[in-house]
């Protein structure tokens, strides 16, 4: 895209690229599924939000299990095609292939599969955590309205998604 002489960049995040790529219907299930947690740790005292937000703060995304299933295939392909029959360190390069494709386009074939089982980006992590902070009372400070409208999550995740995304 051009405009005037200077050349115009779309900055499109990782995870926004996994969205992207992921079937809408795997999305609603994935954000279905944050609202329903957001509402049921809005009935819960400040020590079981904390308990999740720890949670959270173990909780793999899409990226690292991804390297971790690359690098454990990619290992066992060298393995057996040293030890057993040479075919096998194809595995390695198939991997490598689908790891760089991921790198370059946000996809890569195991990524639809590992979406459908509810494997999270980061970023959709990371809304979780700061609307359980919110609802801690974390933000207090900053003259935020308490979550008394819980009423409609989905506002308030489009609110975390908006002041992360700015």
């Amino acid at each position: 895209m051009r405009k005037g002489n200077r050349k115009m960049v779309m900055k499109i995040s990782k995870e926004d690229r996994v969205r992207m790529r992921t079937k809408p219907v795997i999305n609603q299930q994935i954000d279905t599924d944050l609202e329903r947690r957001i509402r049921c740790y809005a009935a819960q005292d400040r020590q079981m939000i904390s308990k999740r937000i720890e949670e959270l703060d173990r909780e793999w995304d899409i990226e690292r299990v991804l390297e971790t299933n690359a690098a454990s295939l990619g290992l066992l392909g060298v393995l057996l095609g040293l030890s057993r029959n040479r075919g096998w360190l194809l595995l390695p390069i198939a991997v490598s292939g689908f790891l760089l494709q991921h790198a370059i386009q946000g996809w890569c074939p195991p990524v639809p599969l590992l979406r459908r089982w509810g494997v999270r980006t980061r970023f959709e992590i990371e809304q979780e955590r700061y609307a359980l902070k919110l609802l801690r009372g974390d933000f207090e400070h900053l003259d935020l309205k308490p979550a008394e409208p819980l009423l409609n999550v989905r506002e308030l995740i489009a609110a975390i998604r908006s002041t992360a995304t700015a």
